[in-house]
């Protein structure tokens, strides 16, 4: 078993008109055995910045902690949050800077930049970046959620039929992968607010 699979994630993020959303499933296990079932796997960078990060639990909160100390240094510095674009930035350049000893993380990052513009990315371990205009997926049940996502995205939706689009995506997904599932956790943000939701799942 690869160390990405060893606990087990969903997630995926999707753009909307001026909006964004981005889901993860709530399983945290080991190998098989399940763990948790309340697992957080998406955090807030700020109002208009998320991160969700698949892979192993314990190099994604470190990992989460070492961002968040170099946002709170940019913000004391530049007296402004920092946009999408330069955040992915710093997150490739950690994970490079460790590339002969890796997290072992898959982040998605999601945010609104300039006049609103939603930005998603990911990146494997070592921070090469991926760029799409439409979803991108990461997580033991990315094969199942790359064939929903492309199935059922539409372009330019609002965050309502996001929501259900992303909801029904990562649903129909991790009952195609024993590693992920028992819920899900869904953000969509849009200029004005940030609309969380939980998910009930299948719960075996």
């Amino acid at each position: 078993m690869s160390i990405f699979e060893y606990n087990g994630s969903a997630l995926v993020a999707m753009v909307g008109k001026n909006c964004f959303a981005i889901a993860s499933d709530r399983r945290l296990g080991v190998q098989l055995q399940t763990i948790a079932t309340d697992f957080q796997r998406i955090s807030k960078i700020h109002d208009k910045l998320f991160i969700g990060l698949s892979g192993l639990a314990t190099d994604a909160q470190t990992l989460y902690q070492r961002l968040v100390f170099r946002h709170k240094l940019y913000q004391l510095r530049e007296e402004r949050d920092m946009k999408p674009e330069t955040f992915a930035s710093l997150v490739s350049a950690i994970l490079y800077e460790k590339r002969f000893g890796p997290y072992f993380c898959q982040p998605v990052i999601a945010g609104l930049g300039d006049d609103d513009k939603p930005f998603i990315c990911t990146m494997d371990a070592i921070g090469a970046k991926e760029l799409a205009k439409d979803f991108v997926v990461a997580g033991t049940a990315s094969e199942s959620l790359y064939g929903a996502c492309e199935s059922m995205f539409k372009a330019d939706m609002e965050p309502e039929e996001l929501f259900e689009t992303i909801s029904q995506a990562l649903l129909s997904s991790v009952d195609r992968d024993c590693l992920s599932g028992w819920g899900g956790h869904v953000y969509v943000v849009t200029p004005t607010e940030v609309k969380e939701r939980i998910l009930k799942g299948r719960m075996d």
